[in-house]
């Protein structure tokens, strides 16, 4: 594509050769014509003669030689020190004797400037992944929060105000530790979503035993088929719930393939994990709860923010729910 300030377009570069090539008009006349220098038109007339219509593409504007250009040993002690030991430009050119701007520049050209794109274990770059359509592959886990005593937490009360609510609320349910440490309980959101339209679904359990996890997965499956999306693969980590018989023998039952991530490595699963980040930001910990019932009560409103009206920057700014099928009532 010709730049902004290009005079002529690839269309009118041709039309002016051929006034020239296949007309007879001289140089000077077609470059009046098209408002260029004669040196342009016989540029392009000459470029016509010698490759025809392909020679009126644009071309690179790389010169033929660069004898300042950073040698290819220099640039792959750059990258070395880059990935291995994650050094920015000003360390790396202090130790290559190089100007930092030489090597922010090589970085870009890599495709190494911002450490988010390299993996923290390999130091190479992130690779990512979409599957095709909907319902190839669903993502779960399992986020787990501490419950809100009555009153509020200590997020927005202070660590004060915040204990004092948790033992009245300890009194209340009679639920201590065994140091009679007051025990709010654990808030654990199943959440599940599809890899190719980053569409969640979620609920809130008091555990994550393999009973619930696939009674969520029995659930979001019909939650999806509902919106025409059949569930093909499911990927979870390693946890005790998803290595357990019932897990596998549901996703038999339900035609679904079981995939497992990497030991250690939450980056395969890192979509859900990103959402995660998300739910928290969105709602978890977004306004101040008097209670955990409060919180609980609000995840559904936040879910159909999300699906529905949420920009996704990584699906082209558009909400989750515009990718899948557009049935009737399922985008408003």
């Amino acid at each position: 594509m010709s730049h902004a300030n290009a005079a002529l377009t690839p269309r009118a570069r041709l039309r002016l050769a051929r006034l020239i090539v296949d007309h007879g008009w001289s140089p000077a006349r077609a470059a009046e014509r098209y408002d260029v220098s004669w040196r342009t038109a016989a540029k392009w007339a000459a470029r016509y003669r010698t490759e025809g219509e392909a020679g009126m593409t644009d071309r690179s504007s790389r010169p033929r030689r660069q004898p300042n250009l950073t040698p290819a040993p220099t640039i792959r002690k750059i990258e070395h020190l880059r990935r291995k030991r994650r050094l920015g430009p000003v360390p790396i050119a202090d130790q290559l004797g190089l100007a930092a701007s030489t090597v922010h520049a090589v970085l870009r050209r890599k495709g190494l400037n911002r450490l988010t794109h390299l993996d923290r274990g390999t130091g190479e770059p992130i690779r990512r992944y979409e599957h095709a359509a909907p319902g190839d592959l669903l993502h779960v886990d399992v986020k787990k929060l501490g419950n809100v005593p009555d009153g509020g937490g200590w997020r927005y009360l202070g660590r004060q105000a915040g204990d004092r609510n948790r033992q009245t609320t300890a009194r209340r349910t009679g639920q201590r530790a065994h140091d009679y440490e007051p025990r709010i309980g654990t808030a654990y959101v199943h959440t599940v979503i599809d890899d190719h339209s980053r569409v969640a679904y979620a609920e809130i359990h008091d555990d994550e035993t393999a009973l619930t996890a696939t009674g969520v997965l029995h659930r979001a499956v019909a939650w999806f088929a509902e919106r025409g999306v059949t569930i093909h693969r499911v990927l979870s980590d390693n946890g005790s719930a998803y290595k357990s018989r019932l897990w596998h023998a549901t996703c038999n039952d339900l035609g679904i393939t079981v995939k497992k991530t990497r030991p250690y490595r939450p980056q395969t699963n890192g979509k859900i994990e990103r959402f995660h980040r998300t739910l928290a930001d969105g709602w978890a910990f977004t306004k101040f709860y008097n209670s955990e019932k409060a919180r609980r009560k609000a995840l559904p409103a936040f879910l159909h923010d999300y699906n529905h009206h949420r920009p996704h920057t990584a699906i082209g700014k558009l909400p989750p729910i515009t990718r899948l099928n557009n049935l009737a009532g399922h985008h408003t």
